[in-house]
């Protein structure tokens, strides 16, 4: 018999937090699953603590692949899933034992092809999530549930606090060789869908050091969020263009985070340059889109104006830090 979920585990040297994640999986109360764990290269230990846990559990499987990055080991890990359900989880992350049991019942008494519950955070072993007093469910049609993700109140486009129903996958894969796969993806699974629906039950624990984000840098690969957008903006012109105000607010917050992202993290005036550059190419693309944008303010569209007609203006501009305040623009995930 098929198990009802496949959870696709996609590893690359995270010989500290694999056991702590396989854990939490194996732990759940949900017991109805497969575990593909995709050991993509490593070149640590992962691979031996993969095998570890297939001997120990008959529902983990290990796929022992050459480097190919994590749309890759996705890819792979899908190719290979039997259930019916499909469910990612990052190796250096960890699930609340009870996530697969709340979002495999959420679809089942909803009727959804997509169940969402909310994210939670660990930075250096400490927990930060929000106190819940009160458990609800929101249940979405396929334009209320397209229209939330770009609006982020409830969720946004990570793909490891959702269960899909196998069938969102159809035509679909992870876009080799690029990352942010899953900004690159999700909005095409959500098109697949009739139904999504949201429980604000954190299942999911996203784990960060402290020293890793204080000293994190931009990089070029990072750029690779515009090729996504492009593709995104493309596939929701033409399929839902009654979102644009959503969609396009949300590539243009983008495009600003990514700003001053490189402002701040880049220290190499041509390489800070050549950066914004690339971001001013998808800019311009949808100018007219942008300004006519009615939920943006007049100092986002300032800040893209100033940007589009001249990069240089916009580095020896007076602080331009005060033309629009980060806090206005880093609210979002």
């Amino acid at each position: 018999m098929n198990p009802a979920i496949s959870i696709i585990v996609p590893v690359y040297n995270l010989e500290p937090y694999l056991e702590k994640c396989l854990d939490s999986i194996l732990a759940q109360t949900f017991t109805g699953f497969e575990v593909i764990v995709v050991n993509d290269g490593s070149k640590d230990s992962s691979g031996v603590i993969c095998d570890k846990y297939a001997k120990k559990d008959s529902r983990v499987k290990v796929i022992h692949k050459l480097y190919g990055g994590v749309s890759s080991a996705r890819n792979i890990g899908i190719q290979e899933a039997k259930g019916e359900y499909i469910g990612f989880v990052d190796g250096d992350d960890y699930i609340e034992e009870k996530m697969y049991e709340t979002l495999y019942q959420l679809c089942q008494e909803t009727e959804s092809d997509i169940a969402i519950c909310k994210l939670g955070r660990e930075i250096d072993g400490e927990l930060i999530n929000e106190s819940i007093d009160k458990i609800y469910i929101k249940e979405l049609d396929n334009q209320e549930a397209m229209y939330e993700l770009f609006k982020g109140n409830l969720y946004r486009f990570s793909l490891c606090n959702k269960l899909f129903k196998r069938i969102c996958f159809k035509n679909i894969c992870f876009p080799d060789g690029r990352i942010h796969e899953d900004l690159s993806t999700t909005y095409k699974l959500f098109s697949n869908s009739c139904k999504a629906s949201y429980i604000n039950y954190i299942g999911y624990i996203y784990v960060k050091q402290k020293n890793s984000i204080l000293t994190s840098k931009y990089y070029k690969e990072r750029l690779d969020a515009f090729i996504g957008w492009d593709e995104i903006l493309t596939f929701m012109n033409k399929n839902y263009p009654q979102l644009a105000n959503e969609f396009i607010a949300t590539f243009t917050y983008g495009c600003i985070d990514n700003i001053y992202a490189i402002l701040y993290q880049v220290s190499g005036k041509r390489e800070k340059f050549g950066y914004v550059y690339v971001i001013k190419k998808y800019i311009r693309k949808y100018y007219k889109e942008i300004i006519k944008n009615s939920k943006l303010s007049l100092k986002c569209k300032l800040l893209i104006t100033i940007v589009h007609f001249n990069i240089r203006l916009f580095f020896l501009s007076h602080q331009i830090k005060n033309i629009i305040p980060i806090r206005e623009v880093f609210n979002f995930r």
